[in-house]
């Protein structure tokens, strides 16, 4: 696998030349102070190193070697722990975590960049800090002040890790069946008993003390989703100054084999009356989950978006060594025997497919950070009043359109190689198998399109859609005067137009057809994505066009914008006639005909 090579120019054009997110910085009072355009630049350097240096190189053999599990323990791959050790220490772990507790306090468009970073250097590393940062912001957010100061400077410094326990055997995505019981005990705490499955760091060898956030009911707790309660249960009790003194009656039964992610522990919990303490009110458990599950969800996302920019730098590197084969004659070397697989058109259809969907991704994974983080930090009402439904809109878009792309740019990078791409030698394969199951943990992509489609735009009677529209109408109305964009301008304001016509189109239909919704979420989803992709691709445009002179290499970026809007934008349509056909032609099988 070729050296990893953080994209350091394009994160700062992203950043700053295409969404200025310094300007938000300045009018954030938390942030003015401690952020600034200099600052971030140095932050995501050293961030860079991290990943480059750090945890890059160990990827491959810890693929290799995966984690043990031996008597109810568990062992990470060789290097894991001696990194996670540096990482703690250089303060990554906590990097969005809230400066009272020790944490950097990144804004999210900024810690996008770092996250995407440790993703393309290793996937299952990254979960390790990845999950704890989630369990952070969770406590933080719910917690009583009590919780907070025992357990965020030690998660924070990285001395305790974090998980999410909301799975169980018979329980996925339908929450609201858990059997995980909290029985009150006199002394305020809470045992817990119940069993979940498929926890991401439930058991591992990094860190002194692993804080479990446990979904489970109450005696009381009224049946389905509203009567979900939230703990927070850790391996080992402490006491009041934090120092570990018995064990919890928490225990790993058994960890998963896996397609991919090897280095990552993912476990069978057993919580046999463990002591446990609420967390926020009783039977609001699920919100509080979903304060950290929102940012974990763009995490998520982000992890198809590393791994297609670590696969597109490998096929790249790999397409220009590889000599095989003659071009056409405009492209004939004919000092050589052979040509480099680069001047050949589908090796650049390839090529030219993940760039667009990589730095399309880039762009749009920093627009839905940003919206984040004037969600949490706006002084102004309206502005944060805009952002909450953007985030709430693009939140479900972000995770299932990020790794569908994801995957895509994988099996691209893999094809590029070959035969190469196919064998473990080359590391190709890896990308592939650790990237496919960001497309199902997290709530699958088909949860994530029925959370948009059925949710957020049916829920809404399609007035969450309405700042997404107004924002891209907005921006095409400031370009009307620029002629190089005209064409694209077009596209996007047809686009608009469809999205509008289809959404209200299916509005009124699912009044009638009860299976409708389910049937086209995933083409609406991955229509909005491409949309939201075309206008990333047009912001991107107009700004390297403004900078090309004193960047020459945004010169790529103008002509990668071209090929996105004439060879990637036209699947809208498709999917168009796919949303159009509605229900219909998936239920015309009687269950017996399958």
């Amino acid at each position: 696998m070729a050296d990893y090579r953080a994209p350091r120019d394009d994160m700062d054009f992203v950043l700053h030349d295409v969404f200025n997110v310094a300007a938000d910085w300045e009018l954030a009072p938390e942030l003015a102070e401690m952020m600034d355009v200099e600052t971030a630049g140095a932050i995501l350097d050293e961030g860079a190193k991290v990943a480059e240096n750090l945890v890059a190189p160990l990827a491959r053999e810890a693929d290799e070697e995966g984690v043990k599990f031996e008597d109810g323990a568990v062992t990470t791959p060789k290097g894991y722990k001696e990194n996670f050790r540096q990482l703690a220490e250089g303060g990554w772990v906590g990097v969005t975590a809230n400066p009272e507790f020790g944490g950097m306090g990144l804004p999210k468009s900024l810690s996008a960049q770092y996250e995407e970073m440790l993703c393309s250097a290793d996937i299952a590393f990254s979960l390790y800090p990845g999950l704890t940062s989630g369990a952070i912001m969770a406590i933080d957010s719910h917690g009583s002040d009590e919780l907070k100061n025992h357990y965020l400077p030690r998660m924070v410094s990285g001395e305790w890790t974090g998980t999410m326990c909301l799975t169980e055997p018979h329980a996925g995505t339908d929450l609201g069946i858990i059997k995980s019981k909290a029985i009150p005990s006199e002394d305020g705490s809470f045992e817990i008993s119940g069993t979940k499955i498929f926890i991401t760091g439930g058991e591992h060898d990094l860190a002194d003390n692993i804080v479990h956030l446990v979904l489970a009911k109450l005696p009381d707790a009224p049946a389905g989703t509203k009567g979900i309660s939230l703990f927070v249960v850790p391996k080992f009790l402490s006491d009041a100054e934090g120092n570990l003194t018995e064990r919890n009656a928490v225990s790993c039964g058994s960890i998963e084999h896996k397609m991919g992610i090897h280095g990552s522990a993912t476990c069978v919990m057993n919580f046999d009356g463990a002591k446990g303490w609420l967390v926020g009110e009783p039977h609001r458990g699920l919100p509080a989950m979903f304060t950290m599950m929102n940012y974990e969800r763009l995490g998520v996302g982000i992890q198809g978006l590393g791994a297609a920019e670590r696969s597109y730098q490998n096929a790249l590197e790999y397409a220009k060594d590889r000599i095989q084969g003659r071009g056409a004659k405009a492209t004939r070397n004919d000092s050589a025997e052979a040509d480099s697989i680069l001047v050949h058109g589908d090796v650049r259809r390839m090529l030219l497919t993940m760039k667009a969907l990589t730095e399309g991704g880039r762009a749009f994974s920093t627009w839905v950070g940003q919206q984040l983080d004037r969600s949490k930090y706006s002084q102004d009402d309206a502005v944060r009043e805009k952002a909450d439904a953007m985030v709430a809109l693009l939140t479900p878009v972000a995770k299932a359109f990020l790794t569908d792309t994801g995957l895509e740019s994988t099996i691209h990078g893999q094809q590029v190689f070959g035969g190469h791409g196919y064998v473990r030698e080359w590391g190709q394969e890896q990308l592939v198998r650790d990237t496919r199951i960001a497309q199902i943990y997290e709530g699958t992509n088909g949860i994530q399109a029925l959370d948009l489609l059925g949710r957020k735009v049916g829920g809404s009677r399609g007035e969450l859609l309405k700042p997404f529209m107004e924002e891209i109408a907005t921006f095409l109305q400031g370009i009307a005067g620029n002629s190089n964009w005209s064409k694209e301008a077009e596209t996007m304001q047809k686009s608009l137009q469809d999205l509008t016509s289809i959404s209200e189109e299916l509005l009124q239909k699912a009044a009638t057809d009860e299976n409708l919704v389910n049937s086209v979420a995933v083409e609406y989803l991955h229509l909005v994505g491409y949309i939201s992709y075309g206008y990333m691709w047009l912001r991107m445009a107009v700004a390297a066009e403004q900078k090309q002179a004193e960047k020459p290499y945004l010169a790529s970026k103008v002509k990668t914008a071209r090929f996105y809007f004439s060879r990637i934008m036209p699947r809208t349509h498709a999917l168009l006639g796919a949303i159009k056909d509605g229900s219909e032609s998936l239920y015309l099988h009687d269950d017996e005909q399958f």
